[in-house]
């Protein structure tokens, strides 16, 4: 395990942001080999909050660290750098909350994935318009909201008319039954679950 993989398994995020910005002062092509390190690092954090030895708040802090040291990497990676996949995804209209999604985009970006993040409270129209503009691989919305269902069932069937693409769903209040009753693809029961179901949708 390197010293950065450390630094970020252990959410000392002040030891991450300095090794990042002293690596690629030193060597400016690091930016894929110091991703590849916080990729292990995420994975190593995302075990151990499956296995109950983090919690919620940790993988929020794991993802803010991740968050901003990807800021400080993007300008040295090369624009032709191979991505696994570009997903799309976006809280339904009538919920604010964004912290599972947020944390989702996080750890899907430095596990190599293109993420589209439409925010929060989107009409329909607004996932339709970025679906047809950045043809995204994967769509992911989500509501912590029991008041959300209804928007969800509505923006997932308007999706289904301009796109074949699968479609996953997530947040506090999302099951098995409710991903049935709204007719999305795959439900996520955590950010982590998310990224793994998104890997497993795309073979990679």
């Amino acid at each position: 395990m390197s010293e950065l993989t450390k630094a970020a398994v252990e959410l000392e995020e002040d030891q991450v942001l300095n090794l990042v910005k002293d690596r690629l002062a030193k060597n400016s092509d690091e930016g894929l080999q110091i991703v590849e390190e916080l990729r292990e690092a995420m994975n190593i954090i995302g075990k151990r909050f499956e296995e109950q030895e983090y919690f919620l708040s940790d993988l929020v802090f794991a993802a803010e660290i991740f968050e901003n040291a990807i800021k400080i990497i993007r300008p040295y990676l090369k624009t032709e750098t191979q991505k696994l996949g570009k997903v799309l995804i976006g809280t339904v209209q009538g919920d604010i909350h964004d912290i599972g999604k947020s944390i989702l985009g996080s750890l899907l970006e430095c596990a190599g994935f293109e993420v589209i993040d439409l925010g929060v409270d989107q009409p329909i129209q607004n996932f339709i318009e970025a679906i047809k503009k950045e043809n995204p691989d994967i769509i992911g919305l989500s509501t912590l909201l029991t008041i959300g269902f209804d928007s969800m069932k509505k923006t997932i069937e308007e999706i289904r008319k301009v796109t074949e693409k699968k479609i996953i769903i997530g947040g506090g209040v999302i099951n098995q039954d409710w991903c049935d009753q709204v007719k999305a693809d795959l439900w996520a029961k955590d950010a982590m679950d998310g990224v793994n179901k998104i890997r497993e949708l795309l073979d990679v």
